[in-house]
């Protein structure tokens, strides 16, 4: 039901180079002319074990830093162990490497990753921020991505994101949304992220972001109009919402008892589909669309609590015959 679906990727070292990650005070030590190596994998690792003579522990792609606990353990070794760690370990399908904390190379080290085309990047902080710094940057861009055409809100503190053709409404809606107290994320082209832990998170990129498109007004910019509290940077995905023009003698749900979803990026969210007709305030029905799945996420699910009470009415009228 997506579209535009992008694969993982790759990204190149040279990029950790870049504004995202000035705070790390990278630089380059050595192999200027392999900064294209791929990085393949979000999760970096410390080689501790890998130093130890465990290579099998070196997974393809992931960034290796390299730290004081792994320094001062080589330094333990004698020179002919450490240049058979050296030698071992840059034969492997190494991208980079990251000193940390303004640690100087071990001699010959700079050597070996020269003659594997293996570039080594230092750092003056300390390996925990470089870990945390150089790992939010990779998840951020090599986990699975999409764009879709819709508008992303945070309702009640819950992502709607409302699809459906283009002119049914969806826009207006949102605008309508808004002036509520409800915030918007994106309009038009929604960016979606699906991170390790399964949450998809949507957002507007590029000169688009806090601007609407209305039909007859042109382009808005809603965080000038309603102020800093009207707009989100970003929402996770809890719900999708179809709007869909009504259609007489098709069938919808009377009860809300069907409970479907919509795949994004293989993830399932909770969807609704939603038929939109002419006197149909469409937008007080998305809020209690979304204020009722709150509801639901706490355990209350309001048609299935109607049915029981039927049941158990009709139970009840039985056993007075």
């Amino acid at each position: 039901m997506d579209s535009g679906l992008m694969p993982s990727g790759f990204v190149e070292v040279r990029e950790l180079l870049g504004e995202e990650l000035l705070d790390l005070h990278l630089k380059v030590l050595s192999g200027e002319s392999h900064l294209d190596n791929r990085i393949g994998h979000p999760r970096v690792q410390k080689p501790g074990l890998a130093f130890a003579g465990y290579y099998a522990y070196i997974k393809p792609g992931r960034v290796q830093i390299v730290g004081e606990s792994e320094t001062e353990y080589l330094s333990t070794l004698s020179e002919e162990e450490r240049r058979e760690r050296f030698e071992n370990i840059t034969a492997l399908a190494v991208p980079v490497f990251v000193l940390t904390k303004g640690i100087d190379p071990l001699p010959g080290f700079l050597t070996f990753c020269q003659a594997r085309e293996v570039p080594v990047l230092s750092s003056t902080a300390l390996s925990s921020t470089v870990i945390k710094g150089i790992s939010f940057f990779l998840e951020e861009h090599l986990v699975p991505s999409t764009t879709l055409h819709g508008v992303l809100l945070s309702i009640y503190g819950l992502g709607v994101l409302l699809i459906g053709e283009s002119g049914v409404g969806k826009s207006e809606s949102a605008l309508d949304l808004i002036t509520r107290g409800h915030s918007l994320v994106a309009d038009d082209r929604v960016s979606v992220k699906r991170f390790p832990n399964g949450d998809l998170v949507g957002f507007s990129s590029g000169p688009v972001r806090h601007h609407m498109e209305l039909r007859g007004l042109g382009i808005i910019n809603v965080q000038d109009l309603f102020g800093l509290a009207s707009v989100r940077e970003r929402a996770n995905i809890d719900l999708v919402i179809e709007l869909e023009p009504w259609l007489d003698g098709r069938a919808y749900d009377r009860l809300g008892l069907d409970e479907s979803v919509y795949h994004i990026l293989d993830s399932p969210c909770p969807y609704i589909r939603m038929p939109v007709a002419l006197g149909r305030n469409v937008s007080i029905l998305v809020e209690i669309a979304a204020r009722n799945h709150v509801l639901k996420l706490q355990g209350h699910h309001s048609a299935r609590e109607f049915v029981r009470k039927l049941e158990a009415e009709i139970e009840r009228n039985r056993g007075k015959r």
